[in-house]
């Protein structure tokens, strides 16, 4: 069912892509940047993990450095039934995590510093369950794949909305073109469908990891109490993050701000504790 999602996902974007590229260039322009989409569906399948790694900015963490981190992983493959993922330290004070890779064996789990500072052991395993249930779900290259092109959709139709306000644009003359006005017109709606992809895919693909790793870990409580307490955290310390990998975390990072909350890529920690409470272990 994920394979089908991934390429559905990956035609969306790459509709949207063409469609910017015929305004910025016409027929031309449509076509260079349906090969710069043929290129980005490669690069994001490929290297969907390293590209969230360095959206976030995180670093590998060994052993050495966290040991309990690791005997928390350890335990919860085994019961998963999955390969050693490699383990990142995000550089935030916000506490968060997330999980990327295009499938099991290419898969990697980041936490942030702060993450490991607030929580319990039983709190973190119930995270670290909830990102290890996305990499046996294999969901996280969809939203690897997500971020990578809403990223890529908003920085170029940034690029064409300036390039439309200062009248390099094709004229409304153009032959198939929309004109300065349907070029600003793209510019805003393009992001928007990115983010709505966004929020339709992280929303339905929580509540599954949530229950995988409450079984994982063989509570519901470690999780529920951890995402009452990031939730909490993350409206009062803020987080640098890209607003198009936001949806890869356990909880959103931007709750802090106002419009982040409004086209939340997650659905409600209330609501999402209150589906962990009716679940039978």
């Amino acid at each position: 069912m994920n394979n089908l999602k991934v390429l559905l996902l990956m035609s969306v974007l790459s509709v949207l892509l063409v469609l910017i590229g015929n305004e910025v260039g016409g027929s031309s322009g449509a076509m260079l940047f349906f090969l710069i989409a043929l290129g980005m569906n490669f690069f994001g399948y490929y290297f969907s993990d390293k590209v969230a790694i360095s959206m976030t900015k995180s670093r590998p963490v060994s052993e050495a450095e966290a040991p309990e981190l690791y005997q928390i992983v350890k335990g919860l493959i085994r019961k998963a039934g999955l390969p050693m993922p490699r383990l990142y330290i995000t550089p935030s004070q916000q506490p968060n995590a997330f999980a990327t890779g295009r499938n099991p064996a290419h898969s990697a789990v980041a936490v942030t510093e702060g993450l490991l500072r607030l929580l319990n052991r039983s709190e973190l395993e119930g995270v670290i369950a909830h990102e290890l249930a996305h990499i046996k779900n294999r969901d996280v290259l969809v939203g690897t794949i997500a971020a990578a092109f809403a990223g890529a959709i908003t920085m170029i139709a940034h690029v064409v909305q300036w390039g439309a306000i200062l009248g390099m644009g094709r004229g409304d003359d153009d032959e198939g073109g929309m004109g300065i006005v349907g070029a600003l017109l793209l510019a805003i709606i393009a992001p928007l469908a990115a983010m709505v992809i966004q929020m339709a895919i992280s929303r339905s693909r929580e509540y599954g990891a949530d229950e995988s790793g409450a079984r994982y870990a063989g509570n519901t409580s470690g999780l529920a109490n951890a995402l009452m307490k990031l939730e909490g955290a993350a409206q009062r310390i803020p987080m640098q993050v890209n607003p198009a990998a936001s949806h890869l975390f356990i909880v959103n990072p931007l709750t802090g701000q106002s419009v982040a909350r409004f086209f939340s890529t997650h659905p409600p920690v209330a609501e999402r504790v209150k589906k962990l409470g009716q679940i039978r272990i």
